[in-house]
């Protein structure tokens, strides 16, 4: 005999309590129990049988190849390709262009490819597909019901399947709606299960959250051996790829993109697109450089400042943390005697990329410098960690910074102070300790 009884899951991170409540306990998310019914037999659990260890010495590994995709950003940012029978989860936010780079994986790799979509139709797709790349050999099937999927997997053998999204996969084994925590956790098992069997590589597209995280349980993240996010903002043209776990390679890497008409670009020197072609001279323009992955990118930040016409002076950023700049305008006026109170603030990072990492300091407050005492600040770079003391403190992977600053033609860069300045021949490093020091130079 059964019965079933009734269980409220999370949507958010998949908590289960037997009462409905306004505010999951667990991860602090309003109005995300959902109601599931469960199956509970009354009898005794049967007596499972033992299995059977293998000794790992036994175990003989044949040598796989890696898929290559033939798009160099993205093979570099799983590993040098993809291992076969891996499952790599690909999020980002809506419009950001998951679709189009999946399609294009597939589209590049031809035979042995089936593209699954649950949210557009076989036209739909080629019509994107001719905008894309004509002429490619490309196995599409549009479908939302898991297990007629899996069944049209097992029959065709493909060596890479990619699913477009795993939110609109449903099966009526599992309870709740398409996307739910339940129907997404099923679908997520059963492909893992397929393609640890066959030896199969999946792409799963993933939505996210408004805060920016995979919808779903975190156990999805847990289950696959990938995960990747592609980022940049929606209407700014480039789009970096991040690689956030990886069981077969390195979480180092990232790949850079620009969104152009017929799709994504790989942008072989980033650096040389963010920065332009430099021929406007204006104050409040600095160069610095960040570092994503392994790969070191420099950016130009700008500033304006101007009287403030309100009792408040306004603070505005573009691609730069505002809270930082409070921070940086409040040493700036401390430490270096930069009368900003009457001032209005705007910070852009060109290009739309997102500066997180505390080495622009450095660059950001010398660009506000520039900007109220009109100076033009031309062929440096800056880099450096700015202290609550005024002090200039070291940044990681300051040398590759200066051969890519180097690389690009700058004759100048002001950093915290080392012993590096042996090492490059043709550029001038000035090394400073305090925010004064670094005002000085320019």
């Amino acid at each position: 005999m059964s019965k079933s009884q009734t269980i409220f899951v999370c949507s958010n991170c998949g908590f289960k309590t037997p009462r409905w409540q306004g505010k999951c306990t667990n991860c602090g998310q309003w109005n995300t129990l959902e109601e599931q019914k469960t199956v509970v037999s009354s009898r005794g659990s049967a007596v499972a049988t033992a299995s059977a260890p293998v000794l790992l010495q036994s175990v003989e590994t044949a040598q796989r190849e890696r898929i290559i995709s033939g798009i160099s950003e993205f093979d570099e940012v799983v590993g040098g390709g993809m291992v076969p029978g891996s499952l790599i989860l690909l999020g980002g936010d809506p419009g950001i262009g998951k679709s189009t780079l999946a399609l294009q994986l597939s589209m590049k790799l031809g035979d042995g490819i089936l593209y699954v979509s649950g949210e557009e139709s076989v036209h739909q797709i080629k019509l994107r597909a001719n905008r894309l790349e004509k002429g490619s050999e490309l196995q599409v099937l549009s479908e939302t019901a898991l297990d007629a999927v899996l069944a049209t997997i097992e029959a065709q053998l493909p060596k890479l399947v990619i699913i477009d999204s795993i939110q609109t996969m449903y099966s009526e084994e599992a309870s709740g709606v398409a996307g739910g925590v339940a129907q997404v956790t099923n679908a997520v098992q059963k492909i893992m299960r397929l393609a640890k069997q066959l030896h199969i590589s999946f792409i799963i597209i993933g939505h996210v959250t408004k805060e920016g995280y995979l919808a779903g349980p975190k156990t999805l993240e847990h289950m696959v051996d990938t995960v990747l996010y592609l980022e940049g903002e929606r209407f700014a043209s480039f789009r970096i790829l991040r690689c956030v776990k990886n069981r077969f390679g390195t979480t180092n890497e990232v790949g850079v993109f620009e969104m152009v008409r017929e799709g994504l670009v790989e942008v072989k020197n980033p650096s040389q697109l963010f920065l332009g072609d430099g021929e406007i001279k204006a104050t409040g323009n600095v160069i610095t450089s960040i570092v994503e992955g392994s790969r070191a990118l420099l950016l130009e930040i700008q500033a304006l400042t101007s009287v403030t016409n309100f009792g408040y002076p306004k603070r505005t950023t573009a691609g730069y943390d505002n809270n930082r700049l409070q921070l940086l305008t409040a040493i700036l006026a401390k430490r270096a005697g930069v009368s900003l109170g009457n001032q209005d603030i705007y910070i852009n990072v060109v290009g739309g990329i997102k500066v997180t990492e505390p080495s622009a300091d450095l660059a950001v407050a010398l660009a506000i410098v520039s900007s109220v005492k009109d100076i033009v600040i031309d062929k440096t770079v800056a880099l450096g960690e700015l202290g609550l003391s005024g002090e200039v403190r070291f940044v990681p992977n300051l040398e590759k910074r200066i051969k890519e600053a180097q690389k690009l033609g700058f004759k100048r860069i002001i950093c915290p102070k080392t012993k590096l300045s042996a090492k490059f021949s043709g550029i001038e490093i000035v090394g400073v300790k305090t925010l004064q020091e670094a005002i000085m130079q320019i």
